[in-house]
């Protein structure tokens, strides 16, 4: 009999959409955030999926621009004090407990993510609990607390390598919280998994009708998917991979012309990679979808020139993570590193 874990429901209004700036606006700001960056001694790490323009804010200050986990490393070995995370809650969890002694500050705290509020700590905890013959493999999109729970974190670059591993020394798996993307994993190592029911609302929306007529309208076009999207979408795929994967698939697939179901944030280091390619975003409206996101996590636009030029004049930005959690969260995060160096 198959054990199907729980889905939680996400019942939370969405962030509105930040205001337009004017130029001179954004040149204010541009200008204040570097003058803060070296008064504190702060470096600015921004993920893939922010706005372009704090992804070039970064790019113009010494900082770094990518995924979550090559934000916290970067962090790591950073000589700054402070990292200023741009990104999502998570994301500054995990540069805080790979750097306990700087100080992790964010734009905003309110920024989260579906995955992670699909994924209550005291919820999977309590299911791991009804199956304790199970290694608990968790995605990196998920809280300190999560993760403390699991023997593995891992981000979808390195996610079947890892389930691969396991499953040739015979373990059984608990796979928390992206149902799509556990389900392509499980798809392609036949290791016998339980998925918790979780999904990211912007891959979630992108659908297989929408995708194959936008596909007939360009045949020419090769066809990038993340696999946090759904089954179907991910079939239509030429390549399927990790946000750091896709931008170089764009940058050595043949075809000039490439379908991204993804963030549309990815467009900007992705068109600086491949800047000799046209860039389409997959559609996330239409018949059978809903375009909540319209293909832009509405937590990572909170990260605006505004309140990060604010940062140090705010209280409530710092990230602080509970000493036993982060002890506890350290291990499967160091056991990823090491998989991944070794």
């Amino acid at each position: 009999m198959s054990v199907t874990a729980p889905q939680i429901e996400i019942d939370i209004p969405l962030p509105k959409p930040p205001k337009v700036l004017s130029e001179p606006e954004k040149q204010r700001y541009q200008d204040k955030i570097k003058h803060q960056l070296e008064q504190h001694n702060a470096v600015l790490i921004a993920h893939y999926y922010t706005d372009p323009e704090i992804q070039a804010m970064a790019e113009a200050t010494g900082g770094f621009v990518g995924d979550s986990l090559e934000m916290a490393k970067f962090g790591a070995r950073h000589e700054a004090q402070t990292l200023i995370i741009a990104g999502v809650k998570f994301m500054g969890e995990t540069a805080k407990i790979l750097s306990p002694e700087k100080r992790v500050v964010m734009p905003t705290l309110e920024a989260t993510c579906s995955l992670d509020l699909g994924c209550p700590a005291d919820a999977f905890s309590e299911f791991c609990d009804q199956h304790p013959d199970r290694t608990v493999v968790v995605y990196a999109n998920t809280s300190a607390a999560v993760k403390a729970r699991a023997d593995w974190v891992i981000t979808s670059s390195i996610a079947l390598d890892v389930i691969d591993h396991l499953d040739a020394k015979g373990e059984k798996i608990i796979w928390g919280p992206d149902r799509h993307l556990g389900r392509y994993i499980q798809n392609k190592t036949g290791a016998d998994m339980i998925l918790w029911q979780g999904h990211c609302i912007v891959h979630d929306e992108f659908k297989f009708k929408a995708l194959d007529q936008l596909k007939a309208m360009h045949p020419d076009a090769a066809v990038l998917v993340h696999p946090e999207s759904p089954e179907s979408v991910i079939e239509l795929a030429d390549v399927v991979g990790s946000t750091s994967q896709l931008i170089k698939a764009a940058q050595t697939l043949p075809e000039t012309k490439i379908i991204v179901a993804t963030d549309k944030g990815i467009f900007y280091k992705m068109q600086q990679a491949a800047p000799d390619k046209e860039l389409i975003i997959a559609p996330t409206a239409g018949e059978g979808a809903t375009c909540k996101s319209c293909a832009h996590c509405p937590w990572m636009k909170m990260n605006i020139l505004e309140n990060l030029s604010t940062v140090f004049e705010r209280e409530g930005v710092d990230i602080e993570v509970d000493k036993d959690v982060a002890v506890k969260a350290m291990k499967p995060l160091k056991r990823m590193v090491e998989f991944v160096n070794s």
